[in-house]
């Protein structure tokens, strides 16, 4: 695992594991979370946090010596993601169907069905809350997904599916999840990071594969 630096970072970024932190969002309008996972040999940043000069500060020190790379798993987590290229010019990917939303990023990196990163963490394409939606899997030794807008808080110790005025196909968004379920093996019961607001959650921000709320028809 890489070494991060030893300056402290802001109140801006929550570290909710050694390896994990999370970039709550610092706008009542916008209920998106971003997230940082530090693995080697590639760091990734989970959508784009709301940025300040904090946050771009807390960015540095966490990618000091690396060359990490942006996932974006919704078209609603884009946010500032071209001054975030063009301040580090990090690659960026994410699903095809929604690239021509960053035509001015040279680094970008699509794919259709599922992807796999150097790092060995594994994307899968669930559309439903946005056409070219995904879930990001990290497989042991940190055994995370993070869910986008798949999954997101319903209650202080739970995640489900939601529609919403912003939903794009609600009976995609439920294909999309039994697929999920599908995809995840009975084995693996990865632990829960939500891309939705975590502030309905607990002080545990990340849940139990048994916290997903039941899917009704």
């Amino acid at each position: 695992m890489s070494k991060l630096s030893a300056d402290p970072l802001s109140k801006s970024v929550q570290k909710v594991r050694d390896w994990l932190w999370m970039f709550p969002s610092s706008s009542s309008s916008n209920s998106l979370t971003s997230w940082w996972l530090n693995c080697s040999p590639e760091p990734v940043l989970i959508d784009c946090p709301d940025l300040s000069p904090e946050v771009i500060s807390d960015l540095r020190k966490l990618s000091i010596g690396l060359q990490p790379k942006i996932i974006l798993t919704n078209r609603d987590s884009h946010g500032k993601v071209s001054q975030l290229h063009k301040e580090f010019g990090w690659q960026v990917l994410l699903h095809e169907q929604e690239s021509y939303l960053l035509p001015g990023i040279e680094k970008l990196e699509t794919f259709s069905e599922e992807a796999i990163t150097s790092s060995g963490l594994k994307l899968l394409w669930t559309p439903g809350a946005t056409p070219g939606s995904c879930v990001v899997y990290a497989p042991a030794p940190w055994n995370v997904l993070f869910c986008g807008r798949l999954l997101i808080p319903v209650a202080t110790d739970q995640l489900g599916l939601i529609r919403s005025k912003r939903t794009f196909h609600w009976s995609i968004q439920k294909k999309s999840f039994k697929k999920l379920c599908q995809w995840i093996r009975s084995d693996q019961l990865p632990l829960l990071a939500s891309g939705g607001s975590v502030h309905l959650l607990g002080d545990e921000k990340i849940l139990p594969w048994g916290a997903v709320q039941t899917l009704r028809n």
